[in-house]
């Protein structure tokens, strides 16, 4: 594995439970080169556009003081992602077979989601080569 993509949610709960877990793969795994992994980083799942983004900034600020990166990218609270591939359905979602369908993923974020981590690894690869 290269790279871990923590998900978090403004969630008391979930914001302690995910940034344990990711303090501890940084500080016992990947500060101390125990491990191939070349970075971690968080990436907000389930944001509600209706929420105030003052929550957001505060556990921006504790991940950043922790020195765990938090992407820009985030993906909204969606029905769609529940949404499971039936017989006599034809557009499908989410699946790790059949490529989402090009409707169902306009305001998902994932197109965005996915150019975001093309360019961790290639920024990473450069990095590398120098």
């Amino acid at each position: 594995m290269d790279y871990i993509f923590c998900p978090i949610a403004a969630d008391r709960v979930v914001m302690e439970s995910s940034i344990r877990f990711a303090s501890i793969i940084h500080e016992h795994m990947i500060s101390t080169g125990k491990t191939n992994v070349k970075g971690l980083y968080m990436l907000w799942n389930m944001v509600d556009g209706r929420e105030k983004t003052e929550l957001y900034g505060m556990y921006e600020k504790v991940c950043a003081e922790m020195a765990l990166p938090v992407m820009k990218t985030f993906l909204p609270d969606s029905k769609r992602f529940r949404k499971e591939a039936a017989a006599d359905r034809k557009q499908v979602f989410r699946s790790t077979i059949f490529p989402a369908d090009k409707i169902l993923v306009r305001g998902s974020n994932l197109d965005t989601l996915v150019d975001e981590i093309l360019t961790i690894i290639k920024k990473s690869r450069l990095w590398r080569k120098s």
